[in-house]
C-alpha cells in the first residue's frame, strides 16, 4: 500500500508527553518507533525522510516495545516489561528520548492501568526527568492525562468505521480513542463468525453491567451492612471476601465475583 507520512511535535516545554491511542495494527507502534529511528538518523548526520525536520541532540533513546520474556534469567515477560521501564525511569534525562509502547499490558487491568498511569505522571512531573515521551496505550483512561498535565497532549490513529467493519487510515490526528476495536481486529484475522459474533454479545453484557455498576442511586435506596457490629448469620458472608485471593483474579473474574457478593448481600439483608 501507499505511504501515509504523518507530522511528530514534541518538546520538552510543550508536547513533552504524547499519550498515543487506537487500535490494534492501526499503526501505534509504527509511529513511535520511526520516531525514534528519525532520531538517530538525524543524530548522525544522515538523511531523513521529511519535508522538514528540527531535531535536538538526545544523549540517549530508550525504548520500551515488544514482548518478551527472559526463560534463561527466570524472568516473566511482565517482569522483563517492568525491569526496562524502571531502567528508563532511573536513568533517562530531559534531554532523552523515551519511546513506550503498551506499558502495563503483562499483568491484570486495573494493575496495568495503575502502573501506566503513574510512570506517564512520573516521567512528566519528575525535574530531574521530564523527557520527551511517546505513550502508546490501549488503556483509554490514560487520555485524561492530556487534559490535566499541562505538557501531554493525547493523539490517536484514525479509523473509519463501515457498518460492522472498519479502515485502518494510518493517520495520526488530535484527541484521544474511545474505543479499542479489538472484536473487530479479531475479525479480521479471521476468527470464526460465531466466536466473533458471541464475543460482541458478551462485549455488551460487560458493558451494560459495568454502567448499572457505576449508576448511582440514592443511599435511602439502599441498606447497607454494618461491618463493626455484624450479627451471626453474616459471618459465612464476611469470611467469603476476606478469603478471596484478588491478586489471581482476571478482570472477567472479579466482575463476576463482584455480583455474586451483591447477590450473597441481597439475601443476607432479606433474612
Amino acid at each position: 500500500g501507499r505511504f501515509v507520512p504523518n507530522d511528530l511535535n514534541a518538546s520538552n516545554s510543550e508536547n513533552q508527553l504524547l499519550i498515543i491511542t487506537g487500535p490494534n495494527m492501526s499503526g501505534k507502534s509504527t509511529y513511535i518507533r520511526q520516531a525514534a529511528i528519525l532520531t538517530i538518523l538525524a543524530q548522525i548526520g544522515s538523511f531523513v525522510p521529511a519535508k522538514f525536520a528540527r531535531i535536538g541532540i538526545v544523549d540517549r533513546i530508550f525504548p520500551r516495545i515488544g514482548i518478551s520474556d527472559d526463560i534463561a534469567g527466570g524472568r516473566s515477560t511482565f517482569m522483563v516489561e517492568m525491569v526496562e521501564t524502571a531502567s528508563i525511569l532511573n536513568q533517562a534525562t530531559s534531554r532523552s528520548l523515551a519511546i513506550l509502547d503498551e506499558i502495563g499490558r503483562g499483568t491484570s487491568t486495573y494493575d496495568g492501568l495503575a502502573i501506566a498511569r503513574s510512570v506517564a505522571e512520573f516521567i512528566h512531573n519528575s525535574p530531574a526527568l521530564g523527557c520527551k515521551t511517546l505513550f502508546a496505550t490501549h488503556y483509554h483512561e490514560m487520555t485524561e492525562l492530556g487534559e490535566t498535565l499541562p505538557r501531554a497532549n493525547n493523539l490517536r490513529v484514525a479509523v473509519a468505521e463501515e457498518g460492522e467493519s472498519i479502515q485502518f487510515l494510518y493517520r495520526i490526528v488530535q484527541g484521544g480513542a474511545d474505543r479499542s476495536y479489538g472484536i473487530h481486529v479479531a475479525q479480521l484475522a479471521g476468527m470464526p463468525a460465531p466466536v466473533v459474533e458471541r464475543a460482541r454479545e458478551l462485549l455488551t453484557e460487560l458493558e451494560n453491567h459495568t454502567n448499572n455498576t457505576l449508576t448511582s442511586t440514592p443511599a435511602s435506596d439502599h441498606h447497607q451492612l454494618d461491618l463493626f457490629n455484624t450479627p451471626n448469620n453474616n459471618t459465612d458472608f464476611l469470611r467469603s471476601i476476606a478469603e478471596q485471593d484478588n491478586d489471581n483474579l482476571t478482570p472477567i473474574e472479579a466482575l463476576n465475583r463482584l455480583y455474586e457478593l451483591k447477590e450473597s448481600a441481597a439475601k443476607e439483608l432479606d433474612s
